[in-house]
């Protein structure tokens, strides 16, 4: 069913390549553009090295670095027209492959976004995704305001991106399911501690949407001498790790994944198909299933109203274990002359 990762690709197989991406130092905005012309090289050489590939995914902060001195400094933000993200689309072209970027964000309005974009092996975009669940307190990202969005991608395949922190929470990779997604992609700068929750995670996501899920980390160590995992993973529609990486810098982790086996999966299951029991609940018993909302936490949700039992008791609400200063300040250190 693998094809040995890709390289002979089963009928209407989607290959993909995670790159483990050495984390980069990034201290002024030159070192900006010589990134981007790292992974620009790296998505090129991918391609040649394995001409099957269809999608070259790089995780997260791979652009941008994972130094936290650095996250609100202006000069060191990125704008989506920006000339590194125009050299990792011209990539894309001239290599004929898609790819799957991270970009941190100027944002005229407040705190910076921890974006996404899929972009074609024409070199246009197809799918620009902002962080829903920013990894507090760690990360003084703005909150993503897109939701999440899917674009149609090679061999079938309907194509979501979460990054990281939006992975651990299990509604995200639902309503990525919900809109279509037969392909869930996860990038993440996560270090060796989130080991075990990045494994289940991205194995639950998948088999509660009967989705495949395609997931790659930074690897090797931040300027603080701390290791991202590397830890690129494929899971089937069941859950079944089909691929999985180590910790190496740069791997390339190669896979393949046929999306209209979900789609069958998602048609054709009775026991465990849950994306769709979620809404039918009890259909043997009821015709068509009961439709109603027995979750008090969605319509508290929905109405603006949630709030936990022990909400009062609920310790770090803010930056300021991590050292971040209270959400106003994070705002203005963020603008222009705002400081680093």
């Amino acid at each position: 069913m693998t094809g040995l990762d890709g390289l002979n690709p089963s009928p209407g197989a989607l290959v993909v390549g995670m790159v483990q991406a050495r984390i980069p130092t990034i201290g002024r905005t030159a070192d900006l553009q010589a990134q981007a012309d790292r992974l620009a090289d790296l998505l090129r050489r991918a391609k040649r090295g394995m001409p099957t590939l269809d999608l070259v995914v790089f995780p997260e902060y791979s652009l941008n670095g994972l130094d936290p001195a650095t996250f609100l400094d202006d000069d060191l933000l990125l704008d989506r027209d920006g000339p590194e993200v125009s050299t990792l689309r011209t990539a894309c072209a001239e290599a004929g492959v898609w790819g799957c970027f991270s970009l941190m964000e100027r944002n005229p309005g407040g705190a910076p976004w921890n974006a996404g974009i899929i972009v074609d092996d024409h070199g246009v975009d197809q799918l620009y995704y902002r962080k829903l669940h920013p990894w507090v307190p760690m990360e003084p990202w703005h909150p993503g305001d897109l939701g999440i969005p899917v674009c149609d991608g090679p061999a079938g395949s309907r194509l979501a991106l979460v990054i990281c922190h939006d992975g651990m929470l299990p509604e995200v990779a639902r309503e990525a399911a919900y809109r279509g997604a037969n392909v869930i992609l996860r990038t993440a700068g996560y270090t060796h501690p989130i080991a075990q929750s990045w494994r289940i995670t991205n194995q639950a996501n998948a088999f509660h949407n009967l989705s495949y899920t395609v997931s790659v980390c930074m690897a090797g160590p931040d300027p603080n001498g701390v290791w991202s995992q590397g830890a690129a993973m494929v899971c089937d529609v069941d859950g079944t790790v089909l691929v999985e990486g180590d910790a190496t810098p740069d791997r390339l982790v190669t896979a393949e994944v046929v999306p209209s086996r979900a789609d069958d999966a998602r048609r054709g299951w009775g026991v465990e198909n849950n994306v769709y029991q979620l809404g039918h609940r009890g259909y043997v018993a009821v015709e068509g299933g009961a439709r109603d909302n027995p979750y008090t936490w969605v319509r508290d949700l929905a109405a603006g109203s949630y709030r936990l039992p022990w909400e009062e008791q609920v310790v770090h609400v803010d930056g300021t274990r991590a050292g971040w200063p209270p959400p106003a300040q994070v705002r203005a250190r963020a603008q222009p002359g705002g400081g680093a």
